[in-house]
């Protein structure tokens, strides 16, 4: 029966750390690569793992890589610090590992919990994440955001849900997508895209109908709403982020 490493990384996860660990205390080993944090989230990891590592942040890609380059067992779950397997989750993983499983790589969905509720709705549901994977068979690749996992050979299904407590409130779900769309941006310009008026204009109200419409946000309420509103306005912020680099590229040809 093959053995399960879990892999988390971290910076500054002071608290949600603990409670990530534990939901997986059931697991054969548990590596945690902190960057460096300036709070307590090393000493909460060492009440649950003596395989703490401290190492500078080289980019999720590299990071996840380097996680799963320790690990004493091939087969990995890669966990974030703001994720936790519920017990239903757990006892899933445990029965594809009871023998030798018959993929590579497993996919799971994944909830959101925010405004007080689960959603799941949206474009933040089901949100497959491919999570379970052997190391001998996959590695994690990607730029600067959405890192991912290349797989060589099938990936099967889990049923059961991965828990996401993505953001502590308003200000904090800002913060991040101010975050993440300037890595997006970077992304899309490196990548020869293109940030014209059209897309600045036509994608956010198409992302919005897209989440509140066609993905049932509005059977949320309010807080369906407000999300459809915030995954509009992100696609609005990496355009506009793109149109800012393209202008700067402009103005330093233009000066040089």
């Amino acid at each position: 029966m093959p053995k399960l490493s879990v892999t988390v990384i971290t910076r500054n996860e002071a608290a949600d750390i603990g409670a990530a660990l534990q939901s997986v205390a059931w697991a054969n080993e548990l590596i945690v690569i902190d960057s460096m944090s300036t709070d307590e989230t090393a000493s909460i990891a060492r009440q649950y793992t003596d395989r703490v590592i401290a190492r500078e942040w080289p980019g999720y890609v590299a990071q996840k890589n380097y996680a799963a380059s320790l690990c004493s067992h091939d087969w990995i779950l890669s966990l974030d610090a703001d994720e936790r397997v519920p017990a239903e989750l757990a006892r899933e993983i445990q029965a594809v590992l009871k023998a030798e499983p018959a993929h590579s790589a497993y996919r799971m969905p994944r909830v959101t919990w925010h405004f007080g509720r689960w959603i799941r709705t949206t474009d933040w549901y089901p949100d497959y994440q491919v999570r379970l994977y052997d190391r001998r068979q996959a590695e994690w690749t990607g730029p600067y955001v959405h890192e991912g996992l290349a797989v060589r050979g099938s990936v099967g299904q889990l049923r059961s849900e991965l828990q996401h407590y993505a953001y502590r409130d308003i200000a904090d779900h800002l913060e991040t997508m101010d975050r993440y769309t300037t890595y997006a941006a970077r992304q899309m310009h490196e990548a020869g895209q293109h940030a014209g008026f059209a897309r600045l204009v036509g994608h956010p109200p198409l992302a919005f109908l897209r989440n509140y419409i066609v993905h049932g946000g509005f059977r949320d309420g309010i807080p369906g709403f407000v999300i459809s509103t915030f995954n509009a306005y992100y696609v609005f912020l990496k355009f506009a982020k793109l149109w800012e680099l393209e202008r700067a590229q402009d103005d330093k040809r233009g000066t040089g």
